[in-house]
């Protein structure tokens, strides 16, 4: 089939890979001048499907509230959500009772599981290198911190995922450069999960797609879609028809599919990063991070980025585009500073914020969408590297006319059709 993917982030470059593989002739259409342009450009890099975990969850109104006067706030509801997402709040809200997230939280593991095998797969199998390590270590600044981690570890456990509660004298040993005077109470040790180079990795897979006869249209905005048996694309420059269109486009999605009647709850969620290479001194590096880190009381992720570091978090709703919050950056480099200080050199700090197509209840929309010719496989939030390779496997095999080789429930549109989160 001649197949039309929207969008060329990590999610859409994945689609038209499994789609090319699939024997299918792929075109794939992105506003930006290449791939992984915008909320897949300096993400944390983490693949951890034990961490991928909603955003609407019991208490967080409430945490969200007690954030309102932090200056270190890892979750910011700007006043400008009242009113540009009110709808979305609301359903944010229903999301947050324990029955939700359960369901929730059950569908996005089960993605990023099924992802973070095939990521491995096709690593191993193109010989990819994109940066990628192997360990994530989640840091209990002190017994506040390791009592609000314990639901979560035994969500781990009953998941099945491997990971050991550490001393600060073992978390040292798997970190050794972490600041010796920064006070650490313990640390969760997860040995296989991990951070790679999401956006190296979707250049690296773009140049596979492009050996099997896909096309890339850059610098190329999509206006509408036009469904039907033969859907078409209309740009600037005319329209094209296709046999099927996957709209792959981040918070874009939303625009388009609007007047097809679709009306998902699609909004930005704004988080920031700070990318910055590890100082030398005598021509030895700093001691930074073997791997990925993630300090539970700021929800914020320090990775190694080959021989640079990367800082990320934050999740700010009702932000101003791409205008810099400067209490969000604060906060990144206060992080880096209390455990690795003096590791970057942060005068060549690369200072990014992206946009992350959020749904309110957590889990992305992947299949059919209900409209002649138009297929799905948006609004993954914050995990869109974690899942995007299982999704794009599940999208190809479906258009295909093949079964889904991962168990759906929970991840269609149907969900917001039936007007629940």
């Amino acid at each position: 089939m001649r197949i039309a993917v929207v969008g060329a982030g990590i999610v859409g470059v994945t689609t038209a890979y499994e789609l090319a593989t699939a024997g299918h002739q792929v075109t794939v259409f992105e506003r930006r001048s290449s791939v992984a342009e915008e909320g897949s450009f300096a993400n944390a890099g983490v693949v951890a499907p034990g961490y991928v975990t909603p955003w609407a969850a019991p208490g967080m109104p409430t945490r969200v509230l007690g954030h309102l006067l932090s200056r270190y706030a890892p979750v910011r509801i700007r006043a400008a959500a009242l009113w540009r997402h009110p709808g979305w709040l609301w359903q944010w809200w229903r999301a947050c009772a324990a029955s939700a997230y359960q369901r929730n939280r059950s569908a996005m593991w089960r993605l990023a599981r099924f992802s973070q095998a095939r990521l491995a797969e096709l690593g191993t199998r193109l010989q990819l290198d994109y940066e990628q390590r192997s360990g994530l270590l989640v840091l209990l600044r002190n017994e506040a911190d390791l009592a609000r981690s314990r639901p979560g570890m035994r969500l781990l456990a009953d998941l099945g995922v491997r990971f050991e509660l550490v001393d600060a004298e073992r978390a040292r040993l798997v970190e050794p450069g972490l600041n010796p005077d920064m006070p650490l109470r313990a640390a969760i040790h997860l040995p296989h999960e991990g951070v790679g180079n999401c956006r190296q990795f979707a250049q690296l897979l773009k140049a596979q797609v492009a050996t099997q006869g896909a096309s890339f249209r850059f610098d190329t905005a999509v206006k509408c879609v036009l469904p039907g048996p033969h859907p078409r694309i209309r740009t600037d420059e005319g329209e094209s028809g296709f046999d099927a269109v996957v709209l792959c486009a981040g918070v874009d999605s939303a625009r388009l599919l609007a007047p097809l009647g679709l009306q998902i709850p699609l909004v930005p969620v704004h988080g920031y990063s700070i990318t910055a290479p590890l100082r030398h001194v005598d021509g030895q590096a700093e001691p930074g991070p073997n791997a990925a880190l993630m300090d539970e009381r700021y929800k914020v992720a320090i990775s190694r980025i080959g021989q640079r570091v990367r800082v990320a978090g934050s999740a700010e709703l009702g932000s101003d585009g791409d205008r810099m919050n400067p209490a969000a950056l604060a906060t990144l480099y206060r992080v880096l500073d209390d455990w690795f200080p003096g590791a970057v050199v942060s005068s060549q700090a690369l200072q990014w914020k992206g946009a992350r197509p959020m749904l309110p209840d957590g889990p992305p929309v992947l299949g059919h969408s209900g409209v002649d010719g138009v297929w799905l496989n948006l609004g993954h939030g914050s995990s869109g590297w974690a899942m995007s390779c299982g999704s794009a496997l599940v999208l190809a095999e479906l258009v295909s006319g093949r079964p889904s080789p991962l168990d759906l429930q929970g991840l269609g549109i149907e969900r917001w059709r039936a007007g629940r989160p």
